[in-house]
């Protein structure tokens, strides 16, 4: 699964995203997401509240891709993050955590 990371600085006391993939199963923040019925070359569009997606949900060759709203706390992720979102291949395991954090240093000097 191709994982595109749309970042967003949570509101104080939101909890940040952590996320996971078992083959078309997506993990986001505890609830599963069965994403298996999305046809090869076709689409899904998510729809309601409460899901993490943003756009459309493709097969593409065989490959799932997905962009994910992911939550961070400003308290530990650096002020500038990267202007393009962070895009991971995970066939199974967690999404790689795609926010640049404080360095211990840093919050030491600070």
């Amino acid at each position: 699964m191709k994982v595109t990371c749309i970042c967003v600085a949570g509101l104080p006391g939101q909890p940040e995203t952590n996320a996971s993939v078992s083959g078309d199963v997506l993990t986001y923040g505890g609830t599963a997401f069965d994403l298996s019925e999305v046809p090869d070359g076709g689409f899904a569009e998510p729809e309601g509240a409460g899901h993490p997606f943003i756009g459309r949900i493709e097969r593409i060759n065989g490959e799932l891709h997905v962009q994910l709203r992911w939550i961070y706390s400003d308290a530990t992720a650096e002020r500038v993050q990267p202007a393009v979102p962070p895009t991971f291949t995970v066939a199974s395991g967690p999404v790689p955590d795609p926010i640049v954090r404080k360095s211990l240093t840093s919050e030491v000097e600070a």
